[in-house]
């Protein structure tokens, strides 16, 4: 490939450039109205106006972008994450126009992209699964009867999406009815389809996905786990590489499982396996990410691969040239999403311009980022700035250096969840590693930002009076016979 159109926006837009132009690939960007002077118009070699601000203007205007990369002679199309990254359809159209699409095959992505599909897929398999039902359902009396045979409690999900959204927890009976209508209704208002399905709600899980890498020469192989259970609203927030609490033996079978997934779909490029994982370290399969993940990059600090060259070298055909017993963990990374968030009013989107905005930087630190000083932060796009990733020889090295990051970020005229961010690194809980997905609704109270943030300006304080009596007694020090040397 000579050149790659981005069909996407921000920082992921240009990690994918930045891999691209070091491989000596020309780079496309494309923009909507409210990105026309975003950094990653300006990175790209080139770039093409697509639409107005709505993403239903532009983004996701497949054709549209498919016309455009025709045009001026685009080898691939990189979809990043979000938008059209999973939408078989537009994955046909690229490849039916004679461009490499730089991600799975269409059928792979229709397979995985519906989570009855995705388990019936790797039944046979023998992947562990949830007790649950295997058939989307919107009749309220057949989900009593289900819910009745596994027990309560229950978790009702969307069958044709993610994100949380058509997600309910139910803790009896009485609560099925009222759940089970709200799951249906925001289901279908997301996805276009109200179906849900139940399974067995596994009542304090972690959340650990197996990123996966297969080429079209039938190797399939896994890069281990990512620890994903810090969530706000079912959504990551902060993730790392490896797990603190996955034996040996675990992430092996872990592993393992993920290949046979990836398998079951016949699988290409990367993609991501999320499992959850009991107290007893039982795992179960829970669905299949057919494009890149936002947390790539702590997958790539352990193992010291770029996925994204690995993306483009098998969209190529190239074969995958790494053995799995090869294949080592080395150091600790951890990423904090850098939201345009409000962490102390229920984490909602924070709208403003950027006056200030300075990253920080130093060894182990690498920011992935969209944005830059004066920029307005567009209402129409999900509202992250960047990703702030750390990574150390140990976990705790890669912890404190987190920490430090984040004080040294600046940033002024939004909310951010860079407070959320050190109040979690900072956190006995998960210093130690003792934690699972209701990290946030056991341990977090907005006030608590407030806490932490007294106590670093107190210590701030503290820092600079030491240094100010320090270079007070500096200046009154006597000279002890020494001579100054001007007075002759």
């Amino acid at each position: 490939m000579k050149k790659i159109l981005v069909s996407n926006r921000g920082e992921i837009a240009i990690r994918v450039m930045r891999t691209a132009k070091k491989m000596g690939i020309k780079t496309v960007a494309i923009y909507s109205a409210a990105d026309r002077s975003a950094p990653h118009v300006r990175y790209a070699d080139e770039a093409i106006f697509i639409g107005e601000a709505p993403s239903n203007q532009s983004y996701l205007l497949g054709d549209k972008i498919i016309q455009e990369a025709l045009k001026i002679g685009v080898d691939g199309i990189h979809p990043g994450y979000g938008f059209l990254s999973e939408n078989a359809e537009f994955a046909r159209k690229v490849t039916e126009a004679g461009i490499h699409f730089i991600g799975p095959n269409p059928a792979s992505i229709e397979i995985m992209g519906s989570k009855l599909a995705a388990k019936e897929a790797v039944k046979t398999y023998n992947i562990p699964m949830v007790p649950g039902i295997d058939e989307a359902i919107t009749d309220i009396d057949k989900a009593k009867t289900i819910a009745n045979e596994i027990g309560y409690p229950i978790l009702i999900k969307a069958s044709a999406g993610g994100g949380g959204k058509g997600m309910r927890i139910v803790e009896s009976e009485a609560d099925l009815a009222s759940q089970m209508q709200r799951a249906i209704s925001e289901a279908t208002s997301a996805f276009g389809d109200g179906s849900v399905f139940i399974e067995k709600y596994i009542s304090s899980p972690r959340h650990i996905e197996i990123q996966v890498i297969a080429d079209t020469h039938g190797t399939t192989l896994h890069l281990f786990e990512r620890e994903c259970s810090v969530q706000r609203r079912h959504q990551k927030v902060i993730e790392e590489a490896p797990s603190a609490v996955l034996t040996p033996t675990v992430r092996k079978k872990m592993g393992e499982a993920a290949v046979k997934v990836a398998k079951a779909c016949d699988y290409i490029g990367a993609g991501t396996v999320e499992f959850l994982l009991d107290e007893q370290q039982n795992f179960y399969f829970l669905e299949m990410n057919t494009r890149l993940q936002v947390e790539h990059p702590v997958t790539e600090l352990i193992t010291g691969l770029d996925l994204v060259e690995l993306q483009i070298r098998i969209a190529q055909g190239e074969p995958l040239r790494i053995k799995q017993e090869a294949l080592k963990i080395k150091g600790h990374a951890v990423e904090l999403r850098v939201y345009a968030e409000d962490p102390a009013n229920d984490f909602l989107p924070s709208v403003g311009t950027l006056e200030t905005y300075h990253l920080p930087s130093g060894e182990g630190v690498r920011v992935d980022n969209g944005f830059e000083e004066g920029m307005e932060i567009p209402i129409y796009y999900d509202p992250m700035l960047a990703k702030l990733i750390c990574y150390g020889d140990s976990r705790a090295e890669a912890i404190d250096r987190m920490i430090r990051a984040i004080d040294s970020y600046e940033v002024k005229g939004v909310k951010t969840t860079l407070p959320f961010g050190k109040f979690v690194f900072t956190h006995p809980a998960f210093q130690t590693g003792d934690f699972d997905t209701h990290f946030v609704k056991k341990y977090y109270r907005p006030e608590q930002l407030t806490k932490v943030s007294e106590k670093s300006a107190k210590l701030a304080a503290l820092i600079a009076v030491k240094k100010y009596l320090e270079d007070q007694q500096q200046l009154s020090l006597p000279n002890h016979g020494i001579e100054d040397k001007n007075a002759e």
